[in-house]
């Protein structure tokens, strides 16, 4: 039987904080250090692109429990290195926000830096789905269309309030004229078995969710357990309708015309053109062809009080 060390912790457990010391406002790094060292942390910072991936990695291998401090862009570096170390089954994850958006951290229940120090010794360990998208893993969104110019040039403002469709408002913003991508998105079968037809036409924006559900309210959390993605494709004739912040909570918080919405473990999406720029938690990949699919309670993370794993009730 494992001991318990101050603050609950075992005390064989193995615990490294990773630390984005210029994410957000950059004001959080003496309070996370010193919060780290209470809970019994090694902290390690990044210092370069790729720092929080790598660190990740080589913590996967020993630690037990590896935090990020961040904000999602961070939090996607770090799961993507303990899925290089192929430690999923080792590891548990906290999530720290410092970022400016939060996203992840929101929908898990975690309300702030000290909060998540307290979900760490406190908090429920639940088992979320991963996506993976070409190899790469997400554990919120992945959005398509979205610009990288327009993605780095986001302000911490508008995530804030639009969340992840912050990016979408500031790509149409920033290229002036959008130009629509000409997609196929074929989806597995969804949870009742059924096949549904694949869609091809010229796209504004396609949305892919996991624990994220792209409606107007920043915190719309999906089911992040349930092994399936929530898809939303805009439809270029919804452009004229996305171009100011409460138009566009209106069309994503209702059903459109010019919206598609399916639930499904796989797909892919096929452009008929050129590549296409896509935002995985806000970090870039550019490809002709994206094929993505879930892994079912593959990452286990420290959850607050707050969250909800079928914040539907099962309905839909």
């Amino acid at each position: 039987m494992r001991s318990e060390g101050p603050n609950g912790r075992r005390a064989d457990e193995d615990r490294v904080l990773v630390l984005n010391p210029v994410s957000g406002s950059g004001d959080h790094v003496d309070d996370v250090q010193r919060l780290a060292a209470e809970h019994g942390f090694e902290v390690r910072k990044t210092e370069e692109e790729g720092d929080a991936k790598r660190l990740a990695r080589d913590a996967a291998s020993h630690a037990d429990l590896v935090a990020a401090v961040g904000g999602d862009g961070t939090l996607n570096a770090v799961v993507n290195g303990i899925a290089a170390a192929d430690e999923f089954a080792t590891t548990t994850v906290a999530v720290v926000p410092a970022g400016t958006g939060n996203n992840f951290a929101a929908n898990v229940g975690i309300e702030g830096i000290e909060h998540a120090f307290t979900v760490v010794e406190e908090g429920r360990r639940r088992s979320i789905d991963v996506g993976i998208a070409n190899e790469r893993v997400f554990v919120n969104s992945c959005v398509g269309g979205v610009t990288a110019e327009a993605s780095s040039n986001t302000t911490p403002e508008s995530k804030s309030n639009l969340g992840v469709l912050a990016y979408v408002k500031n790509t149409l913003e920033t290229v002036g004229s959008f130009d629509s991508l000409p997609l196929r998105v074929e989806t597995a079968p969804g949870p009742d078995g059924k096949r549904t037809r694949a869609w091809e036409g010229r796209a504004m924006f396609v949305l892919i969710g996991n624990c994220r559900r792209f409606t107007g309210a920043r915190t719309a959390q999906a089911n992040a357990e349930d092994g399936l993605f929530e898809v939303t494709i805009v439809e270029d004739a919804a452009a004229v309708n996305l171009l100011g912040g409460a138009a566009m909570q209106k069309l994503f918080g209702r059903d459109s015309t010019h919206i598609v919405r399916r639930r499904t473990p796989s797909l892919a999406i096929e452009s008929r053109r050129d590549s296409v720029e896509y935002s995985l938690d806000g970090e870039m990949l550019e490809t002709e062809t994206l094929r993505l699919e879930t892994e079912a309670e593959t990452l286990t993370i420290a959850v607050g009080e707050r969250y909800q794993p079928d914040p539907d009730g099962g309905e839909l």
